[in-house]
């Protein structure tokens, strides 16, 4: 019997060791033996994975292809019923200049040859801030303004980022001296960029990038965004024209 449990015993031995080793690789890209691999391998498509390697069969003619398309030009994204949000988050109907073809590497991009900046003056804040809605824009614009800004343009907008002082980046500009950049300005630099800045419409929607407007705002005024016991706005909105606002 002692034979036989020894036996027994040397023969699981032998087998764990050979499965252990027989799961290891010299192939530093393979995770050797897989036990489950749908456990942890998907096997629909997803957007962003080398289907150049798939279950160990390698195919040369798939390295770096993405899976996921492009939308056709114009395409929006379904936003509910809500005729106000359907509104703010159709495609933005101005076009970046044509010198963002070089500067902003946007080939292929409908660009034009106006000067879409300087019209975007006139430009009106389709989302506006009211007693009720006044606290969570601005919360939510902390949050965008701390994930996509503050490395560059300083937790008060005086344009002394992480970024800035470390020296990697200079010019930023102060947000407090900038008055005179009208709300639309601001939209257009945030969704094509501007000087040493990139472009944010990818990482940002429209209503997010209004958001951030009405953050960078207050720093130029404390009183922006606030309304006094009676409901009343503490801070005149800025003047603008309302035929352009009617386009968003």
């Amino acid at each position: 019997m002692k034979m036989n449990f020894k036996a027994l015993a040397g023969l699981t031995m032998i087998a764990v060791t050979g499965f252990i080793l027989g799961s290891c690789t010299s192939n530093p890209d393979s995770s050797g033996l897989e036990y489950m691999p749908d456990m942890y391998r998907s096997p629909a498509i997803e957007p962003y994975v080398d289907y150049g390697e798939v279950r160990g069969k390698e195919h040369m003619n798939m390295k770096m292809t993405l899976s996921a398309m492009t939308p056709p030009a114009g395409a929006i994204p379904y936003y509910g019923t809500d005729s106000a949000t359907v509104s703010l988050m159709l495609p933005y109907f101005r076009k970046a200049n044509i010198a963002f073809r070089e500067t902003h590497g946007m080939y292929g991009a409908d660009l034009t040859t106006t000067d879409e900046y300087t019209l975007a003056a006139s430009d009106m804040n389709p989302y506006k801030v009211t007693a009720a809605n006044s606290e969570e824009i601005f919360k939510k614009g902390k949050e965008l303004y701390t994930a996509m800004c503050q490395h560059c343009h300083g937790e008060k907008g005086d344009g002394n980022g992480p970024m800035v002082i470390s020296g990697a980046y200079a010019g930023v500009p102060n947000y407090m001296d900038r008055a005179a950049v009208s709300d639309g300005q601001m939209f257009y630099s945030i969704y094509y960029g501007k000087g040493a800045m990139g472009s944010h419409r990818s990482q940002l929607n429209k209503k997010e990038i209004w958001t951030l407007v009405h953050y960078v705002n207050r720093f130029q005024d404390p009183n922006y965004g606030k309304f006094d016991a009676n409901g009343l706005a503490m801070a005149a909105p800025a003047a603008a024209d309302t035929t352009a606002a009617a386009k968003k």
